[in-house]
């Protein structure tokens, strides 16, 4: 079983959307996900503005490829490379611990991802 960023087993991070490398609601990963989607965000309007503004569009409907877009709030598995982008642009969302692949840590300190921890729905 996979390990979370905390050494914990990793938990899924959101099924509603569908998200993962895999589309499994988990941040897990493989030799294929050459983007390493392993970072578990809880997705604010700033960070979507910043992510279009450097070529990510994660807010546009992509129907033709089953992608309704995100919306502020939506849980999602970020590219840990994208996450620490955003961190040294001070944009950076709020990263879901619990749901984080231990991979993480490889792209960015644990003490910055602690720092921008989610607070845990109810």
């Amino acid at each position: 079983m996979a390990r979370n960023v905390l050494g914990g087993e990793l938990e899924s991070c959101s099924t509603d959307p569908l998200t993962g490398f895999y589309r499994n609601g988990c941040c897990d990963t493989g030799g294929e996900d050459a983007g390493v989607h392993t970072v578990c965000v809880r997705l604010t309007e700033e960070f979507l503005e910043f992510s279009r503004q450097v070529g990510n569009d994660l807010s546009t409907p992509r129907p033709e490829y089953g992608f309704a877009g995100l919306r502020p709030g939506d849980q999602w598995c970020l590219c840990a490379p994208r996450w620490a982008e955003a961190l040294a642009a001070g944009r950076a969302p709020e990263v879901v611990l619990e749901a984080t692949h231990a991979r993480t840590v490889e792209w960015v300190d644990l003490k910055d991802l602690r720092q921008h921890a989610a607070e845990p729905r109810e």
